[in-house]
């Protein structure tokens, strides 16, 4: 990588204090086009680059077929980086202004039926063994408090309140939002961190979850177990920790909680992207119309 491309994820990780997960989708999107200039055009650095060489580069992930989130990801990530070289006074111009995003598919979030969910947490509840228990736990706070994956990765024992029954969650940009727990959630809490002590000791470390070394979660590790526990209970493709947000705010929904609620527990920055939980909502309302309405 070039030397103001590190400069710049530098700067992102020590002033911005980005996540670690950002930080690696940044430095891989930044790799990808430094490698593409090297072997297409010569160069040595992505401040080397200007507009026609930024739009071959686009041109081919959408031949390569990348979806049209990643592409605007990838456009981010550069538009943040370009920004930083031109006020830095690294360029004189800056080559993205002159690239447009690409319109995003609309999907619609996917999430678990909440009794395939209820039927999934009881089946743990009988957990003994700290994996089991560190397991369980993981998916009660994902779906218990919408919490992202990087959130749940950056978890310290000093963020659980367990007197006021509440877990300070940091997310994007720093942000911090305190969500009430479950009086059950707190319980399973208790009951891992019994356990943890007793594999590990009691000067274990602050990361909540841990491998069974002792060493802080990643993400592949909690994707495997989510997969595996989800596919329990579901059929369906898509059986991601982000999942269990999804069904975190379409369930709270459904059981007549406000928008704006799920938008705060969510750390959701606008309101808009939390309206569309609201199509699923609608869906359910009109299933529940045709079914009881005399005349649908």
């Amino acid at each position: 990588m070039s030397f103001y491309s590190e400069k710049f994820l530098n700067y992102l990780s020590q002033v911005k204090r980005y996540a670690h997960c950002t930080l690696l989708s940044y430095r891989t999107d930044i790799d990808q086009l430094e490698l593409f200039l090297k072997e297409t055009y010569n160069i040595d650095g992505c401040h080397e680059a200007d507009a026609p060489m930024l739009r071959t580069w686009f041109a081919h992930l959408m031949d390569q077929g990348v979806s049209r989130s990643t592409f605007n990801r990838k456009r981010s990530s550069l538009r943040s980086l370009y920004k930083y070289l031109k006020n830095n006074g690294v360029i004189e111009n800056n080559p993205m202004d002159k690239l447009s995003a690409v319109r995003k598919d609309r999907r619609l979030p996917v999430c678990i039926e909440e009794d395939k969910m209820e039927q999934l947490l009881d089946q743990l509840q009988s957990a003994e063994l700290f994996a089991d228990l560190r397991d369980l736990l993981m998916l009660e706070l994902l779906y218990g408090t919408g919490m992202r994956l990087s959130e749940l990765i950056g978890l310290r024992h000093s963020d659980v309140d367990e007197m006021r029954g509440r877990v300070l969650i940091t997310g994007k940009g720093n942000k911090q939002r305190s969500v009430p727990l479950l009086g059950e959630v707190l319980q399973v809490y208790e009951r891992y961190v019994a356990e943890k002590q007793k594999v590990f000791g009691s000067d274990f470390c602050d990361w909540v979850f841990v491998t069974n070394k002792g060493a802080q979660l990643y993400p592949g590790f909690v994707y495997r177990r989510v997969r595996h526990y989800l596919g329990r209970v579901s059929t369906r493709t898509r059986k991601s920790p982000h999942v269990l947000r999804h069904s975190f705010a379409t369930h709270m929904l459904n059981r007549g909680a406000e928008l704006n609620a799920i938008k705060k527990l969510l750390g959701h920055s606008s309101l808009a992207a939390t309206q569309v939980y609201t199509h699923n909502t609608i869906d359910k309302i009109k299933q529940v119309y045709k079914q009881a309405h005399p005349k649908a």
